[in-house]
């Protein structure tokens, strides 16, 4: 028997009413349809990995849940953990199962996160993440990059949200120029430039200076960060700034610099040309991952852009330690989502349970009819309960109003009654159907 202990809350953990699990579960849903419809596989991974392998080289450890069971001490590297994230578990699954896998494999993933980070309004410790990758076997071509874009962007357009405006950028134009300006640690520098908002330029700058780059540099990196443009006039800002700025001479940076110019050119014109209005090169996204070696997203909803970004991800040479898997992705913060379509009354539930009627009882000794009508319409795909009481049909239908319920079924008249207009008519359970839109809750943009 559950204690009678007082219950504490415990942040960043969401549980929706049934009302707002209706929005969660629509925006499941489209997500799942807009993902099918481009030939994405759904996969499912396990919720956990070995600790060592989430934490791998990066900050991620101090994020981690590590489970064990109570009763038994386990040897720290046998540990278990929870995953953080989707690509853990997917390069895992992509290396374990890839000799059964066909390449390029497009797959999709909707599951639950765990990460002890600090709750925040929008973000937890548990919540839903979606994913989209296309990995390919030793090469992949460049056009996928703008496919999962795409992709992305019109999931997206299909759920209660405004207009998402996808920044996009590349880092092998972004290394390219760090290198012409003296920069050896790119990395370094790219994990600098990703705090621009946070901790503004003078910031930046100061990471910069910690890590040697010349005050030049500094000016360079800055100017890039600067260009942002829906078009193609990105292009001449960004070759004026590097005939003025490009002091070292070197060829190979010079070549990865025209190749990221044209790649991301030609990246905003097809994501653009797919989604209207959609793309901007933005050279100020540096997406702080080491992995990322080609393009780089970052999405935001317009008059939302304090949510932060809401989808990112990027181009990679290899998901698995040793190469040989190049791919993209993009990953989306569904609950992050979620929060802020209910929090801002973007969309709400036209109701919050499945039932389209209730089947009022006249008595108890005629449950049984009523039971019977129920299921000929269940059988038909109309969700239907029957009422918990033989009560005076006035209170049925109070009960039915407070279930948001549409119809009322009365077994010995025949009838059925729109309770919110009040309309009522003979109906057989046989034929009768509710509208197509209140057949199933569903949800309403505001």
């Amino acid at each position: 028997m559950v204690g009678m202990s007082r219950v504490k809350p415990l942040s960043g953990f969401p549980e929706w009413s049934p009302s707002e699990r209706v929005v969660e579960a629509s925006i499941l849903a489209t997500l799942r349809e807009v993902f099918s419809l481009h030939g994405f596989a759904e996969i499912e991974t396990r919720a956990v990995e070995p600790v060592e392998r989430l934490a791998g080289d990066s900050d991620a450890a101090k994020e981690i849940y590590a489970l064990s069971r109570l009763n038994e001490e386990e040897k720290a590297d046998a540990r278990l953990g929870l995953h953080f994230d989707l690509t853990v578990p997917f390069a895992r699954y992509v290396e374990e199962f890839a000799p059964h896998l066909a390449f390029p494999f497009r797959r999709y993933q909707i599951q639950k996160v765990w990460r002890g980070e600090r709750p925040q309004v929008g973000r937890y410790r548990e919540f839903y993440q979606a994913d989209i990758d296309i990995v390919g076997r030793d090469v992949l071509p460049s056009h996928l990059e703008a496919e999962v874009a795409i992709v992305m962007a019109r999931a997206l357009a299909a759920l209660p949200v405004p207009k998402a405006t996808m920044h996009i950028n590349n880092r092998r134009l972004v290394e390219g120029f760090y290198r012409s300006v003296g920069i050896e640690d790119v990395a370094g520098a790219l994990r600098s430039v990703d705090k621009l908002d946070k901790i503004g330029p003078d910031g930046v700058r100061a990471e910069l200076a910690g890590k040697g780059v010349s005050d030049t540099a500094q000016d360079a990196v800055l100017e890039l960060a600067k260009i942002h443009s829906s078009d193609s006039s990105f292009v001449s800002a960004i070759e004026d700034l590097w005939t003025t700025t490009f002091t070292t001479g070197d060829s190979d940076a010079e070549k990865l610099f025209a190749d990221g110019v044209a790649e991301l050119a030609a990246l905003v014109n097809a994501v653009n040309a797919a989604v209207p209005g959609t793309a901007v090169a933005d050279l100020r996204i540096a997406r702080g991952l080491d992995y990322y070696t080609g393009a780089v997203y970052e999405t935001f909803l317009d008059g939302h852009e304090d949510l932060g970004s809401i989808c990112s991800g990027g181009r990679y040479d290899s998901l698995v330690a040793g190469g040989g898997f190049p791919g993209v992705g993009m990953s989306i913060g569904v609950s992050r989502l979620v929060s802020r379509v209910l929090s801002a009354g973007l969309a709400t539930a036209t109701r919050a349970v499945p039932s389209a009627v209730l089947v009022a009882v006249t008595d108890e000794d005629s449950r049984p009819a009523s039971d019977r009508i129920a299921d000929a319409l269940r059988e038909r795909g109309i969700p239907t309960e029957v009422a918990p009481s033989a009560a005076k049909f006035g209170k049925q239908i109070q009960h039915a109003e407070r279930r948001g319920i549409p119809f009322v079924w009365f077994p010995d008249a025949g009838e059925v009654k729109d309770i919110r207009s009040g309309a009522q008519e003979p109906a057989d359970p046989a034929t009768w159907n509710p509208p197509a839109e209140d057949r199933r809750p569903r949800i309403v943009s505001s």
